[in-house]
């Protein structure tokens, strides 16, 4: 009776081992599935069954972490290192996870404890960015507080809601709510894009409605929306069908609304199929798109990017927005607010613990980033910031007392020296005709280059050549005109002593627009143009200072045109013998492409040419009709010139610099550009 005993007992231990094999073979599967929320319950099964306790515990820790719930993670990181993880992504997380617990102190002495050890340079690198920031965490407490912040109760269910935007009197934001097909990896149901009737932040809750199933679609998640100025174009990121792990199938898609209803949804091509691109947001003037991604080639996990739109309003051009910005961490969330500020959320930057929301801004050539302080922020996730005016807004996050999951908030901002001030620069693309009268030149791509050679916007002008930019206070600029047959141009632009004074100010917005012209010239093969200012010492053909300066003006020319070859040439008056003259002005031309040489353009681009007293623009007998000594000194100076004119013209080069705006019928151009009178 009792080796039945025995065996009996060893046949419970043998199933129950067998059991917790098989439940951590199963919560493997899931979880490298994606399928967190359901591999978190078979590892519990594997720990019941006291089987690989430690491995399941990271895991666990993991799967929360990996599900936006790293809050939860904290004890199973613990655990999980008690019992023997040498793994030192448990180090780091079980620090973050303090973090967002509050626990900043301890949070603080466990990474400095982990440095010690440290032997991962990835996760080294993270945690000395997180003791840095713990650093300020006093000095982030104690910013001053304007802000009054409020639950939008009549909007906000146990579920999670988002992402919230205002378009044309109604509030559209994302949503969980209502059941549906369950979403593995958070278990929560899939999110759909919902829309309400607002007045500010007075929402009629009776008005609630999903969008229709050309917008929101099945199994799927769609949310975090942008619309145009106008509110007809929108954009918005649809994926997380489960089919891929670690979401990967999250792409940007943009619908019309056409005749009452939106259009069928197409994909953006400047998403990436094998990243996630999510979160975007419209720059003011619909012109520039940001957004989100972790596409290879960022700083960490998800890094902000911006698209531009081409002359045939299409998103291109997609660009990182550096790391002054972008961090090891996550970026996200980016919103081009009224004020001029980009406002986005991070983990990477310092912060009060999970997602915090900053703010960026331009001062005196400077990106300068600042946290926006408790109130706005906590410990928890606080993201998706939204203003609908300079003081007020909504945003998001999962703190305490909430509704539910991710709730939306309202808040006011009550600081009594909040002053905006908006400065503009409101331009025109030119070009000259063969008469010297000055002609509008539309579809001209325009680039905004900061005085670190930084390109900050471009756009292209519409049918009366016009083009606006936003720029800031105490900064320098330069100006690019550029359009196929023409040559590209560059001029300066400065708001430096420009700034308004805000506490003269009695507004709460107030614009300033200053103006500028861009011109063009027409690439006209074997056309000479005269390089004013060049002189030479008498009987010589060394380069001077002056002379320098102005042959720098060329070559800023033939860097901005690469596709150009030229002729420089040189030219004398007639007071001397005509073999004499021919030799000086070779050597005067040769002297000056071989400066330009020096200054990094190819020899091959170059060719130097004198034609002495050949060419005259005021012959000998026109200037001895002259009446008086200097009258006739002025002509001969006008004869003793340095020209350039262009021989080729690699047309396809252009082309592969930049988009071609050519060929482009009025209604495109029309559909694809600002109503800029109310910009104005």
């Amino acid at each position: 009776m009792k080796g039945i005993k025995i065996f009996i007992v060893m046949l419970l231990i043998l199933s129950a081992c067998n059991a917790g094999k098989r439940a951590l073979k199963k919560g493997n599967k899931k979880y490298e599935r994606g399928e967190y929320n359901v591999a978190i319950d078979y590892y519990d099964k594997a720990i019941d069954k006291n089987t690989a306790t430690a491995q399941s515990n990271f895991y666990i820790a993991e799967s929360y972490r990996l599900s936006n719930r790293i809050k939860e993670a904290e004890p199973y990181y613990k655990k999980a290192m008690a019992e023997g993880v040498d793994n030192e992504a448990a180090q780091f997380y079980y620090g973050l996870s303090l973090k967002v617990n509050e626990k900043y102190k301890d949070a603080q002495q466990h990474f400095e404890q982990y440095l010690q050890s440290a032997t991962d340079d990835q996760y080294r690198q993270l945690a000395m960015r997180e003791v840095d920031n713990l650093r300020k965490m006093n000095k982030l407490l104690d910013k001053e507080n304007y802000y009054r912040v409020k639950n939008l109760d009549l909007i906000n269910s146990d579920a999670a809601e988002y992402g919230p935007v205002y378009s044309n009197g109604e509030l559209y934001f994302t949503s969980s709510r209502y059941g549906g097909k369950i979403y593995k990896a958070t278990g929560t149901a899939f999110t759909n894009i919902y829309k309400a009737q607002t007045q500010g932040a007075v929402v009629d809750s009776s008005s609630i409605e999903a969008l229709n199933d050309m917008v929101n679609s099945p199994n799927t998640n769609d949310g975090c929306v942008t619309f145009s100025n106008d509110g007809m174009v929108m954009v918005f990121a649809k994926g997380n069908s489960g089919k891929k792990r670690g979401g990967k199938d999250v792409n940007l898609f943009i619908t019309r609304f056409r005749r009452g209803e939106w259009s069928e949804p197409e994909k953006l091509s400047i998403s990436d199929p094998n990243s996630w691109d999510s979160t975007p947001n419209f720059s003011n003037d619909g012109r520039t798109l940001y957004f989100a991604s972790n596409r290879p080639g960022g700083f960490g996990g998800t890094d902000l990017y911006a698209a531009t739109l081409d002359g045939r309003g299409r998103y291109s051009n997609v660009r990182n927005l550096g790391p002054t910005i972008n961090t090891t961490g996550n970026e996200m969330f980016p919103h081009a607010a009224v004020d001029g500020k980009l406002y986005f959320s991070s983990t990477g930057h310092a912060g009060l613990g999970a997602l915090d929301i900053l703010v960026a801004y331009r001062e005196e050539g400077e990106m300068i980033i600042e946290n926006m302080g408790p109130g706005i922020n906590s410990s928890a996730d606080d993201f998706g910031i939204y203003l609908y005016d300079p003081s007020k807004g909504f945003f998001c996050s999962n703190r305490e007392n909430g509704q539910g999951d991710d709730d939306i908030y309202t808040f006011l901002n009550n600081d009594p020296d909040l002053k905006i001030v908006n400065y503009y620069l409101a331009g025109t693309t030119v070009t000259v005709d063969d008469e010297g009268k000055e002609e509008i030149l539309p579809s001209t791509r325009v680039r905004l280059v900061g005085a670190n050679e930084e390109q900050l916007n471009e756009a292209v002008t519409d049918q009366q050549g016009r083009f606006l930019f936003r720029v800031f206070p105490e900064e320098d600029y330069i100006l690019f005109g550029e359009k196929p047959d023409y040559l590209t141009s560059r001029g300066d632009f400065s708001t430096v002593g420009k700034s308004l004074d805000k506490e003269s100010l009695k507004d709460l917005i107030t614009n300033k627009t200053f103006e500028t012209k861009i011109q063009l010239d027409k690439i006209v093969l074997d056309k000479a143009i005269v390089l004013e200012n060049i002189y030479y010492d008498l009987d010589k053909a060394a380069i001077r200072e002056d002379a320098a300066r102005e042959l720098d003006k060329l070559v800023a020319i033939l860097n901005d045109n690469p596709e150009i070859s030229i002729e420089l040439s040189s030219h004398t008056d007639s007071r001397a013998p005509d073999q004499y003259n021919l030799d000086l002005s070779q050597r005067r031309a040769r002297s000056a492409v071989d400066y330009i040489i020096t200054q990094g353009i190819s020899a091959e681009r170059l060719v130097a040419k004198g034609y002495g007293e050949t060419q005259l623009l005021i012959s000998n007998e026109e200037i001895e009709k002259l009446p008086t000594a200097e009258a006739k000194e002025q002509a001969h100076q006008k004869n003793r010139r340095t020209e350039f004119k262009i021989l080729s013209y690699d047309k396809s080069k252009r082309l592969q610099k930049e988009q071609n705006t050519e060929g482009m019928s009025e209604e495109e151009i029309l559909e694809n550009t600002i109503d800029w009178d109310s910009k104005l």
